[in-house]
């Protein structure tokens, strides 16, 4: 197993990432060797990892160094500190609290979670929560990553507001994070899309694990449409965690509205143009917007 290593200048480190998880969608291991300096770390076997030039290309005038080691025997359980539960709090009482963990972290019940993560207070006040269990496998995440956290929160406001739910697409569904979410708060049918085998393999063993109905079906919409769902696009829900370039290709190809749509996987500076993008083309105008660190999330609702 090899550890490959770029390292790059903080100020710029978000946009590389967003960069990188094109190149590595089974994520990236951060950290900070020096002061100003982010490190992504990418495991693999030889001739799995990114080539040279495409990480120079990914990192641009921000690359500092890149470098390569041979991963020793704890690379497993470093792989597995990279994926952590996470807690989402409820917006109101109408809709559950979302625990997010790998299958290897305790249940909620016997967490013990960081100081100020809510969980505590949330079992001492006997909050309804939704624990849901995702094994990553080969496929992005179990949540951690900004961009699905905003996510998560963005559905269960839209959840709250919207208590008739109904169909729901998610686009981009990775380890099939949001889709399970989704069939947890009540919507249905759901259907997972995305370009990677493993993704959907992942996505289908994590509903079954997690009691929930989910379709899953490979998808690449940078050479596919979305296939024919009659009237159904109108009258549902469509989550989309892509990066930028995606998203505004999906603008583009979507010849209908969904009746709710989240965006997420954009950079601060990124999401008014695609905002304003969905706006123009399809009449979606925004309802909320969420912020975590560099990223940004935006539910947009139809007129």
């Amino acid at each position: 197993m090899i550890r490959l290593a770029v390292r790059v200048r903080r100020a710029e480190a978000e946009v590389v990432l967003a960069e990188l998880l094109e190149l590595a969608p089974a994520g990236v291991e951060e950290g900070e060797p020096e002061p100003g300096i982010v490190e992504y770390a990418i495991y693999g076997a030889p001739g799995e990892l990114p080539e040279l030039p495409d990480l120079q290309a990914a990192a641009g005038a921000a690359l500092v160094e890149v470098s390569t080691s041979e991963v020793a025997d704890d690379w497993s359980e470093r792989w597995r500190r990279f994926h952590r539960p996470i807690w989402i709090e409820a917006p109101d009482a109408t809709v559950p609290a979302l625990y997010v963990r790998p299958p290897w972290e305790d249940p909620l019940e016997r967490a013990a979670p960081e100081p100020g993560a809510g969980v505590e207070e949330a079992a001492v006040e006997g909050a309804r929560v939704e624990e849901i269990v995702i094994d990553p496998g080969q496929a992005f995440g179990t949540g951690a990553h900004a961009t699905t956290r905003l996510c998560l929160e963005l559905l269960l406001r839209l959840a709250a507001a919207d208590p008739a739910r109904g169909p729901l697409l998610d686009l981009g569904t990775g380890s099939g994070v949001l889709a399970i979410a989704a069939a947890r708060l009540g919507f249905a049918p759901v259907t997972g899309f995305d370009h990677e085998a493993e993704s959907v393999a992942a996505t289908l063993a994590n509903a079954e694990v997690n009691g929930v109905e989910v379709a899953a079906q490979r998808l690449d919409l940078r050479t596919q449409p979305l296939p024919p769902m009659d009237d159904a696009l109108t009258g549902c829900v469509a989550l989309a965690n892509l990066l930028f370039p995606l998203l505004m290709e999906l603008a583009g190809k979507l010849t209908d509205a969904p009746r709710q749509l989240v965006v997420s996987g954009l950079l601060r500076e990124q999401v008014d143009e695609v905002v304003a993008t969905f706006a123009e083309r399809l009449e979606l105008r925004e309802q909320h917007r969420l912020y975590g660190g560099e990223w940004a999330a935006a539910w947009l609702t139809r007129e």
